[in-house]
């Protein structure tokens, strides 16, 4: 049995200079994901979409998804 699972994280009204930095500071972890693992970030008006998706393991997608939220809360950080 193959097991797929989706998440979508939508962070909402976000200034312009917000999405950039957010977007620039997950970059280089947006890259050589293992097999099976896949991330898509897409600006939509004043949201930023992050789209997860693992198709082998649970734990490793929770993994990913907690590193790259880490990411985007110190970049916010950085930006106030």
């Amino acid at each position: 049995m193959s097991l797929t699972c989706k998440v979508k994280i939508v962070l909402n009204n976000l200034s312009e200079e917000k999405i950039d930095a957010v977007k620039r500071a997950i970059e280089p972890d947006n890259v050589n994901f293992p097999d099976g693992l896949s991330l898509s970030v897409e600006k939509i008006d004043n949201k930023l979409v992050f789209s997860f998706e693992d198709m082998k393991e649970v734990k490793r997608l929770i993994g990913t998804i907690d590193e790259v939220l880490g990411h985007v809360q110190v970049a916010l950080k950085v930006i106030e």
